[in-house]
């Protein structure tokens, strides 16, 4: 599904450069390229405070905790995501709200959001999904009317840009009251092993949620509030160093690879490609199929597998029918496009190293089993 290796061999020069650097130095931990890589990245995003973090999980977590959510208080999530997003709220004993997803985007439904908000609901933590941000203006408005904290997922798509009506533009992560990333290493900023970030643009947030991450410290030995130990290691900050200047490249890339599969795929009715919504860039993180009912899924699997060629379902289970966040009691129909794409889609190779050949014939082979 990812080619790091390819990748890594056109930039390998860089990168052994950058982790010997830091082993040379022996600043293992909060060196100068920690500080360095939130300078760059706070640089890309237009001037959003950066705080690097363990990994995603954590992003998400100091996020809750630096909003002072209590027990008790509900979080309004989309279903069809990943676990990390609902694990977080379950483990600080918040109550995850699920609502449906958008049929074109996958995103959270908009128009679903405000029949979920009770006198409980504290904050909204919508997920842009596979690389293309949710509808945030409708968003931001809703959260505004209510008083909601907004906690932008971005794992899936860091340097998608969002325009607004106005013809103002903002990054994936830099709109809401806090953005959440992963750096995991097959995300579209990827580094060598776990990493994370969060983005503020209050100040005074800010402090909180760097002083969460260092054990709740406001200076070392002095602790001001309950914390935890989530720190970007240096060498995976070097290392994202070297991939941050060619990540809008990589997402070009993408989209290419993306293109190919949209024109291949055209002319089968069988076959739904990727939305792309007109307020937002596609980053494909994921590139997303959508079969027609009478497709066996689990059957293109295992025919894609017997070529050679990888696919994925993201996500098999929607969160409101997991064992460990179904608290309300979610039934079949519930949330009934959630429960839909669940069955339905399927996700193929994307990366920044696939070629024209090799894209050729993972559309041919897709389309070999669809048309028989």
């Amino acid at each position: 599904m990812v080619d790091l290796k390819g990748q890594y061999a056109h930039i390998q020069s860089k990168i052994d450069e950058a982790v010997l650097g830091v082993i040379r130095s022996t600043a293992f931990i909060n060196g100068p390229d920690v500080k360095e890589l939130a300078t760059e990245l706070s640089q890309y995003l237009g001037g959003t405070q950066v705080i690097p973090c363990a990994n995603g999980t954590d992003a998400l977590q100091i996020a809750m905790m630096a909003l002072d959510l209590q027990p008790g208080d509900e979080v309004i999530t989309p279903s069809f995501t990943y676990a990390a997003t609902c694990e977080v709220i379950a483990l600080l004993k918040l109550t995850p709200v699920f609502v449906d997803s958008d049929p074109d985007t996958f995103n959270i439904d908009v128009t679903k959001i405000e029949a979920a908000i009770s006198p409980k609901t504290k904050a909204i933590v919508p997920v842009h999904l596979y690389g293309q941000c949710a509808d945030m203006e409708k968003i931001l408005d809703i959260a505004k009317r209510h008083n909601l904290f907004v906690i932008e997922d971005t794992a899936q798509a860091i340097g998608a840009e969002y325009t607004f009506s106005d013809g103002r533009k903002a990054k994936a992560g830099t709109m809401g009251t806090v953005g959440c990333t992963s750096f995991f290493p097959s995300k579209n900023l990827g580094c060598y092993g776990d990493g994370g970030a969060i983005f503020c643009n209050d100040e005074k947030l800010t402090a909180a949620l760097r002083s969460i991450a260092n054990h709740g410290q406001s200076r070392l030995y002095y602790h001001d509030v309950v914390g935890v130990n989530s720190r970007l290691d240096t060498i995976q900050a070097a290392v994202l160093r070297v991939k941050l200047p060619l990540l809008d490249g990589y997402s070009a890339s993408r989209n290419k690879a993306a293109d190919h599969y949209d024109r291949a795929f055209a002319a089968s009715p069988k076959i739904k490609t990727p939305f792309r919504a007109a307020y937002s860039d596609h980053v494909f993180h994921q590139y997303t199929l959508t079969l027609d009912a009478s497709l066996d899924r689990d059957g293109l699997e295992n025919f894609l597998k017997e070529k050679g060629v990888p696919s994925k379902v993201y996500y098999p289970v929607p969160q409101h029918f997991q064992k460990a966040y179904n608290l309300r009691g979610y039934k079949d129909g519930d949330l009934p496009v959630a429960e839909e794409l669940s069955k339905r889609v399927i996700s193929l190779p994307m990366h920044t190293e696939l070629d024209e050949e090799q894209l050729k014939f993972i559309s041919d082979s897709v389309l070999e089993y669809v048309n028989r």
